[in-house]
């Protein structure tokens, strides 16, 4: 079972802010799309959005968001007021559905917009826009996967510099068991707690950050 960082009560909240900070970005302060990722990911404003923190996912709006972003990356724009439309361009479905592909596999907007850049999904528009956003997100998570197959495990692992043995020996977990994790033919996401958590206080993180995304279904 994925783990969410916030209720999905306020799913629809961040979406609808993500979507028109996107669209207010690009089309009314005339913002490259890429640059506005870039500048997003980069941002404390995607961390604290990721994390469900609920000033940036349900306390302010589309704009007040993006300005929050552009101000704290200092990226230069032409200003102008403060819009947003009722009606949804395929800049707005980007962010909107950006905010759902993030949620539901709970990996950050970083790791998302490396794989599939914003200019990217807003292309995307004319396929997927009437469809299930669960197709649309299945498609991401596949070219993702495809991009960087690493396990989370491996990666962290390669990260602290620890062989498959070496952190073997200082988490107590069964150097088998950590190599089926990394083949994929053991799904983390099933394994106990207590395994997970000797595995995150070895590896220096949280036992989220070792939760594989799961596709949608």
């Amino acid at each position: 079972m994925a783990i969410h960082a916030y209720d999905e009560a306020y799913l629809h909240s961040a979406q609808n802010i993500l979507g028109h900070a996107v669209d207010f970005s690009v089309m009314e302060l005339g913002l490259d799309p890429d640059i506005f990722g870039s500048a997003f990911c980069v941002s404390s404003v995607s961390k604290q959005f990721a994390s469900g923190n609920p000033r940036y996912i349900a306390g302010m709006n589309g704009c007040e968001l993006a300005r929050l972003v552009i101000a704290e990356t200092h990226t230069p724009f032409a200003d102008a007021a403060d819009v947003m439309y009722l009606d949804k361009s395929p800049e707005y479905w980007s962010g909107w559905a950006l905010a759902f592909c993030q949620w539901y596999s709970s990996r950050s907007f970083m790791e998302i917009l490396t794989v599939v850049p914003l200019s990217r999904i807003i292309a995307m528009y004319p396929v997927y826009h009437e469809m299930d956003i669960s197709q649309f997100s299945e498609h991401i998570e596949a070219q993702i996967q495809e991009a960087a197959p690493s396990t989370k495990l491996r990666t962290l692992r390669s990260n602290c510099g620890f062989s498959q043995s070496k952190l073997s020996a200082d988490s107590g977990v069964a150097l088998r068991q950590i190599q089926l994790f990394e083949q994929r033919q053991r799904d983390i996401n099933n394994a106990s707690a207590i395994t997970v958590l000797r595995l995150s206080r070895s590896l220096h993180c949280s036992m989220e950050d070792l939760m594989e995304p799961v596709s949608v279904s």
